[in-house]
């Protein structure tokens, strides 16, 4: 069958697909794979879905998206499942603005309740010139592959207490200092669910390449998926000639995304040119300080996020004996703090 669509997500992004597509009504039910369906309904609240350019826009009741099969796990969003079973006809659940699709099993007030989807069918791709045989697409074609843990630049790494905690804003202010001091700065998310947005906020903040997740072929991490595909991103970024590398994990450190596989791998740590921990509160910070101290041996350089927000805050984080600095009061005085760690770091491995 033959459809044209009308929206399509930026979790498709590898297969750079068009607007009219032949779908089939054998659907490849595993993660990465990219389906058509017609949204059911309107929605006032988390009603909007990101294109493979970055650019919102607004869903509404009969549209045609194509998004990709997965899971996900937020605690400020949706909790969502892969389906047992899928065909034409039956209905899934817009899992984020992203285009993940999959089944949804709870949800936070503040989103509502996700999109009823439609299911329409299995997209086909055509890759072998003038072939009639369509393949299943999945977002693994045209994937970063990697070339092995080869990147010899420090990486600051980014994580926080959980989602909305601060961690990008921290990242970009990091990266703009780098930046400007003249560095070549590769930044990139590890962890999370499929969205652009964070990653092309870098790109604006000064990074000369930005990746994801998904760029490696992930709609969604987790413990098997994190620490791996951290290889391929780091490879790929050094391969770009980055004098730095800021990474982003997505979610928390006690999350689902599969941070913890990151902060216990010994080959991904010892990359580590400076740690920032974001926090959301006194609480946080303290309990975040505490963990990665005793489950991973890591010290934290910096607190970062809402836990920083003011004074009060700050007097709180220099009872633990470290630094204080905040993205939206001071954005320069966070980035200059971070670049100070790492400029000699960065001079030993030149």
């Amino acid at each position: 069958m033959r459809i044209h669509v009308d929206k399509l997500a930026s979790v498709t992004r590898n297969l750079r697909l068009g607007r009219t597509l032949t779908l089939s009504p054998e659907i490849l039910l595993e993660e990465g794979s990219v389906i058509a369906c017609r949204i059911r309904g309107e929605k006032t609240t988390y009603n909007q879905l990101e294109d493979p350019h970055g650019r919102m826009s607004t869903l509404h009741d009969g549209d045609i998206l194509v998004g990709a099969l997965g899971h996900r796990n937020a605690l400020q969003g949706y909790e969502g499942v892969m389906p047992e079973s899928l065909k034409p006809g039956d209905t899934v659940n817009l899992l984020n603005m992203g285009g993940v699709i999959g089944k949804c099993l709870s949800h936070n007030p503040d989103v509502g309740k996700p999109f009823e989807l439609e299911v329409l069918g299995q997209v086909l791709v055509f890759p072998e010139f003038q072939s009639r045989a369509g393949q299943p697409a999945h977002i693994r074609m045209g994937a970063l592959k990697g070339t092995g843990l080869s990147t010899h630049c420090p990486v600051v790494y980014v994580a926080g207490t959980c989602m909305n905690a601060g961690k990008t804003a921290a990242a970009c202010a990091t990266i703009r200092q780098l930046s400007r001091a003249g560095y070549r700065v590769g930044a990139c998310k590890l962890t999370g669910v499929s969205l652009m947005r964070d990653a092309l906020a870098m790109r604006d903040y000064g990074a000369e390449v930005a990746l994801d997740f998904t760029d490696a072929g992930i709609v969604c991490t987790d413990a098997r998926s994190a620490a791996g595909v951290s290889r391929i991103i780091f490879s790929e970024l050094a391969a770009h000639g980055v004098d730095v590398i800021v990474a982003e994990t997505g979610d928390g450190i006690m999350g689902e995304y599969g941070v913890q596989a990151i902060l216990e791998d010994a080959d991904l740590k010892a990359l580590s040119g400076a740690f920032i921990l974001c926090a959301n509160d006194p609480v946080g910070a303290a309990g975040g300080v505490h963990h990665l101290k005793n489950a991973f041996a890591i010290q934290a350089d910096l607190i970062a996020g809402p836990a920083t927000d003011n004074r009060v805050g700050e007097r709180f984080v220099a009872t633990l004996g470290l630094p204080a600095r905040n993205a939206r009061a001071d954005s320069e005085a966070l980035g200059k703090f971070v670049l100070g760690l790492v400029e000699p770091k960065i001079a030993a491995k030149a």
